[in-house]
């Protein structure tokens, strides 16, 4: 209950409202999977305090109506459309080829695109979908813009929407899921599992760059996508579940604070540095792999 709309409430009271009284002009930021739920309300928020904000959507029309009702909803006409399918390895280096033209800094990208699919379903390039959108997509995105990451540097950041799903997942090596009997929730968590570990390396790694890395946990969250994805759950949890702008209100915190006062690669949630491993669940050891993982990632990226 540790993520629900109560516990929000509870953990906000220790929420210094100054944290959130930064504004944003002058900064371009980019949100992935902006078309509703949590990726919505986060590219709302900056919006909200002048940042340029560049939403990324995989379908155009869909991302047409969302821009719209932010540009109303904001009064900020510097919020544009950029149409790229995550789970696609060539759409997202086609749409950094073309965003890199731009030669803008990039002071935040937030990687919010993601999908549980019930069902095994291999995408055009032959990689299982929600490896392709959660994982490899987010890799893929992530590398290419750094360059424009050390243009903002030092106040450039990435962040991560993870989830609490990766708890019970160790990082494993089997990452599109060899099984005979697919499972899309354990499949989920595996895959948060490895943005946890990514994003622990990509600290590591470009330590000396000035780009931030984090990821986070927006607890259980009532949105789209869950209702699609776990009808169960959401169903209930009806009433209990946070709103997409609480969900969201970790991703501004991280946007907004200074660099000084956050963690390289931490997982955060309800804006304070959160466990990354539970007791007894095996997980802690297991982040050793992802060097072995990231090999294969430039591998299927061509990077």
């Amino acid at each position: 209950m540790n993520f629900t709309k109560s516990a929000f409430s509870e953990h906000a009271t220790n929420f210094n409202p100054e944290d959130m009284q930064v504004q944003m002009e002058g900064k371009n930021c980019i949100v992935t999977g902006a078309n509703s739920g949590i990726g919505f309300a986060t590219a709302e928020c900056l919006a909200s305090r002048g940042a340029t904000v560049y939403m990324v959507f995989r379908n155009k029309e869909r991302g047409e109506a969302a821009l719209t009702k932010i540009h109303s909803n904001t009064g900020n006409k510097n919020v544009y459309l950029e149409v790229c399918d995550i789970s696609s390895v060539n759409d997202v280096k086609s749409f950094t080829s073309r965003f890199c033209s731009k030669d803008v800094p990039v002071h935040v990208l937030v990687n919010n695109a993601g999908l549980l699919e019930a069902n095994r379903v291999i995408t055009p390039e032959g990689y299982e979908l929600s490896f392709a959108t959660n994982v490899l997509g987010t890799y893929t995105l992530t590398e290419l813009m750094l360059p424009l990451h050390e243009k903002a540097a030092p106040d450039a950041r990435v962040i991560t929407v993870s989830s609490g799903g990766m708890y019970k997942s160790p990082l494993t090596t089997d990452l599109q899921f060899s099984g005979d009997t697919f499972d899309g929730v354990v499949q989920y968590g595996r895959n948060k599992r490895i943005q946890i570990a990514l994003t622990e390396k990509w600290a590591e790694n470009y330590k000396d760059k000035g780009v931030g890395f984090y990821s986070m946990h927006p607890g259980w969250a009532e949105t789209p996508g869950v209702a699609k994805s776990l009808p169960d759950f959401s169903k209930s949890y009806e009433g209990k579940l946070r709103s997409s702008e609480e969900g969201a209100d970790t991703v501004i915190w991280l946007a907004l604070q200074p660099k000084e006062k956050l963690v390289p690669g931490a997982f955060y949630f309800d804006r304070a540095e959160a466990p990354k491993h539970l007791p007894l669940t095996g997980t802690k050891n297991s982040h050793s792999a992802i060097d072995s993982i990231v090999e294969k990632f430039g591998s299927f990226a061509g990077l």
